[in-house]
């Protein structure tokens, strides 16, 4: 109840009929402090006569004070209180410490943490998580390591998530050193290397170590008998095709097994995808047959992967069984599939037969792709695929079919040729 009371007072600062206590970021300590008395007096107002407690809960005017960055406020707020005899609670100053953290007043934040530190207070791993993310944000990852080491020394009940909370942090913000640090003093402690753990260690080397770092990673992975998760495949799939280094692709998804029904068709494409990139079509024929015999029948990524090699090498019949089969699948067909075709026909100068390629294909429907967004960072977006998101973020032409955007890419084109011939 009192927590309800306390958001009131905020509340009725924004509202015109007390608009004269609103304040800008640029206040002086007096305008501070007044509004600071004004706020307790109305807490006070609010509070039970009854009441006689001396421990105070104003988490919530402390979070809303923090949201209109007025750390200030809350603090000239807390000398309120304590004069009066009222002492903040746990939430209370853990609510503070957020918000000084938050408005960039780390000293205060720092001071006001070994306070509570020194107390017999406990904060809560909430708590904690929540102060990771700002100083990770913010890169004061000295502190991170600081609170780590504070709280890991008293035993807490938390101090395995703790470890893994401050490891992920260390590996958003590229921190790999500070992070195996970590890792090793965990370890050390008796605490095992969970899967969550296990997956974030090689999520962050894909994005921030080499690729010898993350093969690495993955090998010690292996061997505490931890199953990498898709995030993690989809993170070292993605450092494989940034570097174009697709047979090590093709080796570790063979390493991770083709046959993990959990993973769905991820597994299988990104597998076809290494052999698209590079164009290796009897390859991709091949393995495309062996993923249907295992048992994985094809979706709209695995088609649209094929389709893209067959257009960019300007295969029209094998475009055109591909096709074939989608509907034979019932697979509907995206803006990445219809793009194939428009490009592979107007790449050879054949417009006049596009109507026939597209006859059987539903060009009344509303544009969308569903294509896995992996298959573009190897084979990138067609020409008819990136003019198509232009006219698309275009509201003029209202609501927008295949039919719509063929007509207004081939005129564009058109016009294109016009102008290419007249010089």
């Amino acid at each position: 109840m009192e927590a309800l009371l306390l958001i009131s007072p905020l509340c009725s600062i924004g509202s015109h009929k007390t608009q004269r206590f609103r304040v800008s970021l640029h206040q002086n300590y007096s305008s501070d402090r007044a509004l600071a008395r004004k706020l307790f007096w109305l807490w006070k107002q609010g509070r039970s006569v009854d009441s006689k407690d001396i421990c105070v809960d104003y988490t919530s005017l402390i979070q809303d004070l923090s949201n209109k960055r007025l750390p200030h406020v809350a603090q000239e707020l807390l000398f309120e209180m304590k004069s009066e005899g009222f002492l903040p609670n746990l939430s209370t100053l853990s609510a503070l410490v957020l918000c000084y953290a938050d408005n960039g007043l780390f000293p205060k934040a720092h001071a006001l943490w070994d306070e509570i530190i020194n107390s017999s207070y406990v904060p809560n791993i909430q708590i904690v998580s929540k102060l990771f993310d700002v100083y990770g944000k913010m890169r004061h990852f000295d502190e991170v390591t600081r609170i780590l080491h504070q709280l890991s020394s008293r035993n807490c009940n938390f101090t395995h998530e703790l470890y893994s909370l401050a490891i992920s942090c260390f590996g958003k913000g590229g921190q790999l050193e500070m992070m195996e640090n970590t890792l090793k003093q965990m370890v050390s402690r008796g605490f095992p290397v969970d899967s969550p753990t296990g997956n974030a260690f090689i999520r962050y080397y894909s994005i921030f170590g080499s690729l010898m770092e993350m093969e690495a990673a993955y090998g010690r992975l292996k061997k505490s008998r931890i199953l990498i998760e898709e995030e993690g495949i989809r993170a070292m799939s993605f450092a494989y095709i940034k570097e174009k280094k697709y047979y090590r692709l093709g080796h570790f998804l063979r390493d991770v097994g083709l046959g993990r029904k959990n993973m769905g068709n991820l597994l299988w494409n990104l597998l076809l995808l290494s052999y698209a990139a590079n164009f290796k079509m009897k390859s991709l024929q091949r393995e495309f047959l062996g993923m249907v015999e295992t048992g994985f029948p094809p979706d709209l990524t695995t088609f649209n992967i094929r389709a893209l090699a067959f257009s960019r090498m300007s295969l029209f019949w094998d475009l055109h069984l591909s096709l074939e089969h989608m509907q034979h699948e019932k697979v509907i067909a995206d803006l990445v599939t219809y793009g194939c075709v428009v490009d592979a026909y107007l790449d050879r100068r054949l417009g006049k037969n596009l109507d026939f390629a597209l006859k059987k294909m539903n060009v009344d429907d509303s544009p969308l792709v569903s294509t896995d967004h992996f298959v573009f960072e190897a084979l990138g977006k067609g020409d008819f695929h990136l003019s198509s998101e232009t006219f698309l973020e275009s509201r003029r032409n209202g609501k927008w079919t295949y039919r719509k955007l063929i007509a207004k890419y081939l005129k564009k084109k058109y016009r294109s040729n016009q102008i290419f011939w007249n010089y």
